[in-house]
């Protein structure tokens, strides 16, 4: 299993909520967006994403899912 909930952002999947933490593709705009995000590992043998602290900020939520989408393939 690999993971509680996908988050997909415009028809394209940017993160999703594991074990009760957001965690978001680890992209390059992502770490610009949030350049102090801890990186963990979603569920066992996967790849590290980003950790979104600040859940209720719907600026920055905002701003790094259109930065991620952004670097998404088509």
């Amino acid at each position: 299993m690999m993971g509680e909930f996908i988050i997909y952002y415009r028809g394209k999947i940017i993160g999703g909520i594991y074990d009760n933490r957001l965690l978001v593709k680890n992209t390059p705009a992502a770490s610009r967006v949030m350049p102090n995000a801890k990186t963990e590992i979603p569920y066992p043998k996967g790849r590290p994403m980003l950790m979104v602290c600040d859940i209720e900020n719907p600026e920055l939520l905002t701003t790094l899912f259109n930065a991620i989408y952004d670097e998404l393939p088509d």
